[in-house]
């Protein structure tokens, strides 16, 4: 279908090497976007590009320094000669409650997920407004429906990149660009393994709660990416959408 195809655009997806990210720049290069993967460890950069084919390169950049993310924007305008689609994925979490977390590690999460988002947006507005059709996806969180006793830095980072998403879906509407966020659920990542790891009976509580019986996976979100990088959703802008197999929708 015309209003999915991404032929002559291009993407930069930030964290994209792995996880929720590739899964989102995997279905961008399937709808035919050329697809720039930005993140920290070049050789998990390497696969991606690997997987994803000849239209994708790479880009090693710390999303929480301006300087190389401004580095980043232009080496995919170099690569690729402009930017359509700009995926603000990058991210991390440390879990602590409150009252046992440092400041030095509250402050290091919301560094990595809110700091880079807007780090990310600034550097790449020229480009997206020079195509006259740009599209921002960030992926917030189901935590931006309700807390997290666990996590409460990465709470509070994502439910910003949903207000930081519809504040730059209102100054940029007249550009023509649209800003939309996911948020994702329970998905299978190294993040969420870990979590397995360091909380006792998660799978089991995260299986119960989930309608759909699963945690998630990456190649999940390949189509949400799809949809919102494309003409398909040139009316939605603002929004927030859940990627959870129906669990927020549970209690």
């Amino acid at each position: 279908m015309t209003l999915f195809d991404l032929t002559g655009r291009t993407a930069l997806v930030t964290g994209g090497n792995g996880g929720i990210g590739l899964g989102m720049a995997k279905g961008l290069a399937a709808a035919g976007a050329n697809v720039m993967v930005s993140g920290r460890n070049e050789a998990k950069n390497a696969a991606a590009v690997a997987a994803l084919g000849p239209r994708a390169a790479s880009v090693a950049a710390d999303v929480t320094v301006a300087a190389e993310v401004e580095a980043m924007v232009r080496a995919t305008l170099d690569r690729f000669g402009g930017l359509d689609i700009l995926v603000i994925n990058a991210g991390t979490n440390i879990r602590k409650p409150a009252h046992e977390a440092t400041f030095e590690e509250w402050h290091a999460v919301i560094a990595a997920n809110l700091d880079s988002a807007f780090l990310t947006a600034r550097a790449a507005y020229p480009a997206l407004k020079a195509s006259g059709r740009g599209k921002v996806i960030t992926t917030g969180s189901m935590t931006t429906l309700f807390g997290a006793a666990f996590a409460p830095a990465y709470s509070a980072s994502k439910g910003g990149i949903v207000q930081f998403t519809r504040s730059i879906a209102a100054a940029w509407a007249a550009d023509n660009i649209q800003c939309n966020a996911i948020l994702p659920g329970w998905i299978d990542t190294d993040l969420t393994r870990q979590a397995r790891k360091d909380v006792p009976g998660l799978n089991e509580r995260v299986l119960a709660r989930t309608p759909a019986g699963r945690w998630g996976t990456g190649d999940d979100f390949a189509g949400i990416a799809v949809f919102l990088a494309s003409s398909a959703s040139d009316f939605v802008t603002g929004a927030a959408i859940p990627v959870d197999g129906g669990y927020s929708s549970t209690i």
